[in-house]
């Protein structure tokens, strides 16, 4: 399977240039034509029709599974938080205690006491191969590809990520629902469509509802975002709507001229488009005003807590993938704690201690609601950074920090209805090197693939028509969870 892909320039396009629709096209077709496409621009500088249509067909036979990526941004401690030495010196085991877990045998940090009550729902892996992730940008482990390195590869910010890639074959699982949302702070902290085109990016969440904003060092400044990307961009919902008839009253024409259908086919996804925006299917989605005020204070106010329902509403809706930012900062991300002389990130006990009880409560709220609503079997929650941090404390002049760590990191997962309560994999004694169950980016996209029913053996194109697998390193399936 193949899709055709796109050149570097197109991504500062729009989706309908390809159908030029300012351009003549002969002395009768021409007023047809360039009617029709430059109403349809028009209507669409909403630049979803390409992926309403691009995606129809997989729609039809995809699953109804989703994914929820909580990406903690910087990379998260692994010694810290999941793989703890506390038999180690303290330079290396670092300031926190571990706890026994609902799982006899699985101990995590104390600052975890939510997720240990609920071990047997999840999954820890804490023999991940992180080579080659960086961040800014955070491609290798959002996309299973090492190649996806553009610190060191000048292609490395074209290859697809997760959510793209699931959206090209498999659509959203409703057709005015967009197939991939994000919820970032900054576009270097998210992976995007890549070679397969625009069209595939991530749908910008944080422009469709309305959420608290916080300021580069987690403090909430009292004001909240428009959520205005839904609206209808200073065109009344009549003014779309007489766009929409001004469209179809060349019906006759285009079955008398248009016979091979392709302008009947565009005008139906057309309508899907202006479905979207016209429509209450994704607006009501992204409205937490619209949510049992009850699940709302479970949830609590905060702006990841709120992402996290909003995302568990999304999947409810239609969407397939959805990937949170865990960050306040705009550059390398919060979870980058390297030590607490290095502001806004913190060490261990200033940066990572206050992030800990806020995951603890989102993830366990979140798979706890899932649950509730009957969908936490077909929803994938994953947890994971960029890479693990340093075995040793106090790296780059700071008294606890750690550095980047991309020999080993550890992630989480639950539901799916996958196998959970267990850890796959171990590390060295140190936390240091991988000392059990290798999984490399390969095997995560592989068991994602697998999970969401898209074939490992497809493939995708470059600009050039070079062809690449959607899945890299002969990665196999984690078998652990199946």
């Amino acid at each position: 399977m193949s899709a055709p892909g796109c050149s570097a320039g197109a991504h500062a396009r729009h989706a309908f240039e390809n159908f030029h629709g300012t351009t003549r096209e002969g002395l009768v077709l021409e007023s047809r034509r360039g009617m029709l496409k430059a109403g349809l621009a028009g209507v669409a500088g909403l630049s979803l029709t390409d992926l309403l249509r691009s995606r129809a067909q997989g729609a039809q036979a995809g699953s109804g599974k989703s994914v929820i990526l909580l990406w903690m941004t910087g990379g998260p401690s692994h010694i810290d938080m999941w793989d703890m030495k506390p038999d180690r010196p303290r330079e290396n085991r670092g300031p926190f205690l571990p706890i026994a877990t609902s799982v006899p045998g699985i101990q995590i940090c104390e600052h975890l006491p939510l997720q240990a009550a609920m071990m047997d729902k999840f999954t820890l892996i804490r023999s991940v191969d992180c080579q080659k992730s960086n961040h800014e940008p955070n491609m290798v482990m959002q996309t299973g590809n090492r190649d996806a390195a553009p610190r060191i590869n000048p292609n490395g910010g074209k290859y697809p990520a997760f959510g793209s890639i699931i959206s090209k074959f498999q659509g959203a699982k409703h057709p005015t629902m967009p197939p991939y949302v994000g919820f970032y702070r900054s576009p270097s902290h998210i992976a995007f469509g890549g070679y397969l085109g625009k069209q595939w990016d991530p749908f910008k969440g944080n422009e469709a509802s309305r959420l608290p904003v916080y300021d580069l060092v987690g403090k909430n400044t009292g004001k909240v975002s428009s959520g205005e990307i839904l609206e209808s961009r200073g065109l009344s919902p009549e003014r779309v709507q007489k766009r929409q008839s001004l469209i179809q009253q060349f019906d006759q024409v285009r079955a008398g001229m248009d016979r091979s259908g392709a302008v009947g086919a565009w005008d139906s996804y057309q309508q899907q488009a202006v479905d979207m925006v016209l429509g209450r299917r994704a607006r009501d989605a992204f409205d937490l005003s619209k949510e049992d005020p009850s699940i709302r204070d479970k949830y609590g106010s905060h702006l990841w807590s709120q992402q996290a329902l909003l995302a568990r509403r999304l999947v409810q809706a239609g969407v397939r993938f959805v990937t949170i930012d865990l960050s306040y900062h705009t550059a390398s991300g919060t979870w980058d704690n390297h030590g607490d002389n290095i502001p806004p990130y913190g060490g261990i006990t200033k940066g990572l201690g206050p992030l800990l009880p806020l995951y603890d409560h989102l993830v366990t709220t979140l798979v706890s609601d899932l649950e509730a609503h009957g969908i936490l079997d077909e929803t994938l929650v994953i947890s994971m950074g960029e890479f693990g941090r340093t075995p040793r404390i106090g790296t780059q002049q700071s008294t606890d920090g750690r550095d980047h760590w991309a020999q080993v990191m550890s992630m989480c997962l639950a539901g799916g209805g996958l196998r959970h309560g267990q850890v796959i994999g171990s590390t060295e004694s140190d936390g240091g090197h991988i000392a059990s169950r290798h999984v490399t980016p390969g095997d995560l996209a592989a068991t994602i693939y697998r999970y969401m029913g898209v074939p490992l053996d497809a493939e995708y194109v470059d600009n050039t028509g070079r062809p690449y697998p959607i899945v890299m390193e002969n990665g196999q399936p984690i078998g652990e969870l199946f």
